[in-house]
């Protein structure tokens, strides 16, 4: 089989222009970090061979090495400054990061609340909160008609009769299927009478 050309899509990054710039700004505070320490040891170092140039007598080169020192050191004091200002902007850009995430957290916020307005307003609130408080007033009618109707002895007896269908099985009687003598006695006359119509309906020969 052959293998397919297609390449996997690349995911999108993720690392924004704040992002870049936060990382270029710690690598320079870290290259300045880097040269203090060699501006450092360099300061020692002269001061150390100017010493050394005293105690040989050699006063005019000593002198020139402590020029030399001195202005090692006023290059410190300026990447000291540098370097206060480069934390200063990494604080300030990762400062502005968080409060644009936060902004960002409340415009969708804002958003929903928005879209969930449309759908319920304050007019449509106020009236299910009127007919949801119709109902239990209704509800509560009902329930105080009904408590009111019965007497305490009737709810006893209404219980004690309860738990007396529970305990037992009542048996019905059946339904009767003879028919009532009233009915009977009235199903003989019309026969009767139906009988003597006939009869006076047939031609004497």
């Amino acid at each position: 089989m052959g293998r397919s050309s297609s390449k996997p899509k690349q995911q999108p990054s993720r690392v924004t222009e704040q992002d870049k710039a936060v990382l270029q700004l710690k690598q320079q505070r870290d290259k300045l970090k880097q040269y203090q320490k060699k501006i450092f040891v360099q300061i020692e170092k002269d001061r150390q061979v100017a010493k050394q140039l005293l105690h040989d007598g050699k006063k005019s080169k000593a002198k020139l090495m402590l020029r030399k020192k001195r202005f090692q050191e006023s290059l410190l004091e300026k990447t000291d400054g540098q370097l206060e200002n480069i934390e200063q902007m990494v604080h300030d850009l990762e400062f502005a990061q968080i409060e644009a995430k936060v902004f960002e957290g409340l415009k969708v916020g804002n958003e929903s609340l928005k879209k969930l307005h449309q759908i319920m307003s304050i007019e449509d609130v106020e009236k299910l909160m009127d007919e949801t408080q119709e109902s239990i007033e209704y509800q509560r009618e009902i329930d105080d008609i009904l408590a009111g109707g019965l007497t305490e002895d009737d709810e006893e007896d209404v219980l004690a009769e309860l738990d007396e269908l529970t305990k037992q099985d009542i048996a019905l009687p059946d339904v009767p299927t003879d028919e009532l003598p009233e009915i009977q006695k009235e199903k003989e006359r019309r026969k009767a009478q139906k009988e003597e119509r006939q009869a006076e309906a047939i031609p004497a020969s």
